[in-house]
């Protein structure tokens, strides 16, 4: 069995995994590595952005390490023949429903947020997003012509009691692990699906996660609480879109989105799929100076949940940490590094 498998896919991708994949080989050169084709590239050498070779591959590994996928110059290509379409299907085909997404703010980076430092500084927020349900997911989806002219255009929110539960039971699993603390964010006030939301993970909390402190919020507030006072968080769960928005929200108060990993989880035993949220960056690909730093965070998180090296995980932050402290930075963090001597300071501290 291969122990991490990498899919560097599009734009900034590979070469950013490629420093995570030098990190990995440094601190567990007894881990298996194997590297399959996936998204934009894929579809252009074979045909479709995920193919049944990588997601078998994808599906029989321990932990799967993304680098990222899409660019314009798949804007044209059929719908699920899209890069985008090619990592919904990885999702779906993998079983990850929990994408856990952390918002920490490196005290080095603290004056790089665009927020003020005493509203940044010490922050270690946890967002956990339902990644497999909701509007993205729902049917029906379509476009269509209108008799009188024009067209509309339909999504469909759906999710069921046991899609919430579940995302929710993580959220309170961490939470007690953390600073014991679960906001929920949703629309029960406009939305019938927020009203459930609402509903379950109330009820779920009542039976078996009393202990856990529990404040409902409508993610409207949420979105301006995190830019007004972000550390009054610990864990916030919620569903599909507003995790999208919410967490990207998030992510920009740690200084650049070059700093933030994330992981999607699913049932015990079944491997996790990380990847940095910063996605392919075409304006910046090809010219070295990506910021690998969200990759190598992603390994760490690897290492940490589908691993069971959180020894080695715990030693890899630390070294990151000093890297910064170090003065290590790249152009978004207002440095000079290129990619690879980014991946070098990280690897001078371990």
């Amino acid at each position: 069995m291969t122990d991490l498998l990498l899919l560097p896919g599009d734009g900034i991708g590979p070469e950013v995994t490629a420093q995570a994949r030098r990190v990995a080989e440094a601190i567990a050169p007894d881990l298996s590595i194997a590297e399959a084709p996936f998204g934009g590239i894929s579809f252009d050498q074979l045909g479709s952005p995920l193919t049944d070779e990588t997601l078998a591959a994808a599906k029989a590994a321990k932990a799967v390490l993304m680098g990222a996928v899409g660019g314009p110059q798949w804007k044209d290509a059929p719908r699920d023949k899209r890069p985008e379409a090619g990592l919904l299907g990885l999702r779906t085909g993998m079983g990850v429903f929990a994408n856990l997404r952390p918002a920490i703010c490196f005290q080095p980076l603290a004056d790089a947020s665009s927020l003020k430092r005493e509203l940044v500084e010490g922050l270690d927020l946890m967002i956990v997003r339902e990644l497999t349900g909701g509007v993205y997911f729902g049917q029906p989806r379509f476009i269509e012509d209108l008799p009188g002219g024009g067209r509309r255009a339909v999504d469909t929110q759906v999710y069921t009691t046991m899609e919430i539960e579940r995302i929710a039971r993580v959220a309170f699993e961490l939470a007690r692990g953390r600073r014991n603390k679960v906001h929920s964010a949703e629309k029960s006030n406009v939305m019938e699906t927020g009203l459930l939301w609402r509903e379950v993970v109330t009820d779920l909390h009542k039976r078996e996660y009393a202990d856990v402190e529990l404040e409902h919020i409508l993610a409207d507030n949420a979105a301006m609480q995190i830019v007004k006072n972000p550390k009054q968080f610990d864990v916030m769960v919620t569903d599909n879109l507003f995790g999208d928005i919410l967490s990207d929200a998030a992510a920009q108060l740690t200084g650049s989105l070059g700093m933030l990993p994330s992981a999607a989880l699913g049932a015990p035993g079944t491997p996790g799929l990380y990847e940095p949220i910063h996605g392919s960056a075409p304006d910046i690909a090809g010219r070295g100076i990506a910021n690998p730093l969200a990759a190598i965070l992603s390994f760490e998180m690897a290492l940490r949940w589908s691993l069971n090296r959180a020894d080695l995980a715990d030693k890899l932050f630390a070294a990151v940490n000093r890297a910064l402290e170090a003065g290590a930075r790249t152009p978004d963090l207002g440095g000079k590094l290129t990619t690879i001597q980014m991946g070098d300071a990280v690897l001078a501290e371990l």
